[in-house]
C-alpha cells in the first residue's frame, strides 16, 4: 500500500455545513450521487470534484458523501463509529492514487474506496457503506420530482482550481478532471501528465470502466457496466449468501436484493419481472413495489482491482 502527501491537508475542503435547493450547476447530463430519503438529495459530481466529502444528514443519520475524481468512486458511509459521529475532510494524501480522508475527531486516516481506517487510533475499523446511486442530474430531476440538489459554496477555494498546490477560487462550471476522463492513463500521473503511468493488463476492458462494487458479508464482486450490458443489462447473481439483481441503465448501474423474481429487458427497453415493469435506476415497479437498493460503490475498475484482486470481478478478466 503505497501512501503519499500529494498536497496539504485541507486544501481541498471539504463541505461541512451543506445547504439544498432546486437549482443545480451544469449540465442535465451531468452525474449526480443519489442519497433516498424523506426528501431525496442529489450531490452533483461538478461540485464534488472541488471538494470531495461532504459531511451531511438524511433523517437524522449522519452520512459522509465521498467522491475520489482519480478512481471514478463514488461511495456514501455512514459517520457512525462506536456511538461517535466522526467529521471527515481532505488529507492531502493518496493511497494507490486514491483519496485518504481523515476524520477531525481522532485524526486517523481513511481510504476512500474501502472505507477502511489505514492509520491513526482507529486503525482497523471499517465505515458501514449505505445505500445510493450515481445517475444522471436529468434522470434524478425526473425520478425524485420533490428531491433537492446540493448547492455550491459560495467563495469557495480549492487546490482541484488550481494548476498548483494553493488552493484558488472555484469557477462550478468548469470541469478539473474532464481531460483525465477521456484519457487512456488512470492515477496521479495521468492526470498531472508525469509520466510514470501504471499499466492494465487486462483487454477485455479498461482500467476506468465503471464498476458497481457489492461487499456482502466475506464476500466481495465487482460487477463492469459492459460485462452487465453485455448480458442485456441485467445479471442475477448470489453474493455472499444475498440473491441480488444488478441493472444497468442508459446513465448507470445499480444493484438491488431479489426477492426471488427472473427480471429481464423487454423489447421496448424496460425491465420486467413478476407481470410488471420495473425502473432500474430506482428499484421501483408500475404496481408500486420497490426493491431494496444495496450498499454500493460505484468506481473505476483499477480501484475495485487495487482492494480486492482481479477474482474479485464478476466473469473475472
Amino acid at each position: 500500500m503505497n501512501v503519499r502527501q500529494v498536497i496539504p491537508r485541507d486544501a481541498i475542503p471539504s463541505i461541512d455545513d451543506p445547504t439544498f435547493g432546486t437549482e443545480r450547476v451544469g449540465e442535465p447530463d451531468d452525474e449526480v450521487v443519489a442519497v433516498e430519503a424523506s426528501t431525496p438529495k442529489a450531490y452533483p459530481v461538478r461540485v464534488l470534484d472541488y471538494h470531495e466529502i461532504v459531511n451531511d444528514a438524511v433523517d437524522g443519520d449522519p452520512i459522509a458523501v465521498t467522491w475520489c475524481p482519480l478512481c471514478g468512486s463514488a461511495v456514501v458511509y455512514d459517520r457512525t463509529v462506536d456511538d461517535r459521529v466522526l467529521e471527515f475532510g481532505v488529507s492531502g494524501k493518496l493511497v494507490d492514487d486514491d483519496l485518504v480522508m481523515y476524520d477531525r475527531e481522532t485524526g486517523s486516516e481513511w481510504k476512500q474506496s474501502s472505507g477502511k481506517c489505514i492509520d491513526g487510533p482507529l486503525r482497523g475499523r471499517e465505515l458501514r457503506v449505505r445505500p445510493a446511486g450515481v445517475l444522471t442530474w436529468r434522470g434524478f430531476r425526473e425520478r425524485y420530482s420533490n428531491g433537492k440538489v446540493l448547492q455550491p459554496p459560495e467563495n469557495a477555494v480549492s487546490e482541484a482550481a488550481s494548476d498548483g498546490d494553493k488552493p484558488t477560487p472555484i469557477e462550478y462550471d468548469e470541469a478539473p478532471y474532464a481531460a483525465y476522463f477521456e484519457s487512456d492513463g488512470f492515477g496521479l500521473a495521468a492526470h498531472r501528465g508525469t509520466g510514470d503511468e501504471r499499466t492494465w493488463d487486462y483487454p477485455e476492458f479498461g482500467p476506468k470502466t465503471v464498476v458497481l462494487g457489492l461487499e456482502i458479508g466475506s464476500e466481495a464482486r465487482g460487477f463492469p457496466l459492459p460485462r452487465v450490458e453485455s448480458e442485456g443489462g441485467v445479471v442475477h447473481e448470489a453474493v455472499g449468501g444475498t440473491d441480488t439483481v444488478v441493472l444497468a441503465t442508459d446513465d448507470g448501474i445499480h444493484a438491488f436484493e431479489n426477492p426471488g423474481f427472473e427480471f429481464d429487458r423487454a423489447d421496448n427497453g424496460t425491465i420486467r419481472a413478476d407481470g410488471t415493469a420495473w425502473d432500474p435506476a430506482t428499484g421501483s415497479a408500475a404496481d408500486g413495489r420497490r426493491l431494496e437498493r444495496l450498499p454500493a460503490r460505484r468506481l473505476f475498475a483499477f480501484a475495485w482491482r487495487d482492494d480486492h484482486g482481479v477474482d474479485a470481478f464478476y466473469g473475472r478478466p
